[in-house]
């Protein structure tokens, strides 16, 4: 059995089949909320901005026309609201990525190199311009393809692969 596509479901909810928005947020709500965490978005608000992205999503269904994959205009509508709360709160959070698996301690200069490692990518992530930080997380994390990123971010594919560039350029910088 072929699951169906976002589309597809998109249709059946268009359709009156409440499940279909049940199986979309389903396939997307983790990755969403993965990505606005990585763009900026405090730990405190991230289910609420997935939430309110849906909630945006199924309330302008008939406004969208499939140009853009189902996946990355939800993803557009929850960067203009993760936008929308730091022009509210006009000012910029340090975001904390933590790794949550257990350390390995048997070898504590390794783990001290790594933690380094990863103090240090981390800071230079929060110091790159938004839209490569947006560009790298939804290439890099969520695996979108560039035609998806640019349609998520309101810029050409073109633009997104350059954003990309970029931003590998100066993390590689950053921790080399």
């Amino acid at each position: 059995m072929t699951l169906p596509t976002d589309e597809e479901l998109v249709a059946s909810y268009r359709a009156g089949v409440e499940t279909a928005a049940d199986e979309l947020v389903r396939r997307h709500a983790a990755s969403l909320g993965r990505f606005l965490y990585g763009a900026g978005a405090p730990p405190a608000d991230v289910d609420d901005l997935v939430q309110e992205a849906f909630f945006r999503a199924f309330r302008a269904l008939d406004g969208w026309r499939g140009e853009a994959s189902f996946k990355s205009w939800l993803y557009r509508i929850g960067t203009n609201l993760n936008r929308d709360r730091f022009r509210r709160q006009k000012g910029r959070e340090m975001v904390s990525i933590e790794d949550h698996d257990i350390p390995d301690h048997a070898d504590p200069e390794g783990e001290a190199g790594a933690n380094d490692m990863e103090a240090r990518l981390l800071s230079a992530l929060d110091r790159l311009p938004r839209l490569q930080r947006e560009v790298f997380l939804l290439r890099a994390q969520q695996g979108l393809e560039y035609g998806q990123i640019s349609d998520a971010l309101g810029t050409t594919p073109g633009a997104a692969r350059g954003y990309y560039h970029h931003a590998v350029k100066r993390l590689k910088e950053a921790v080399g």
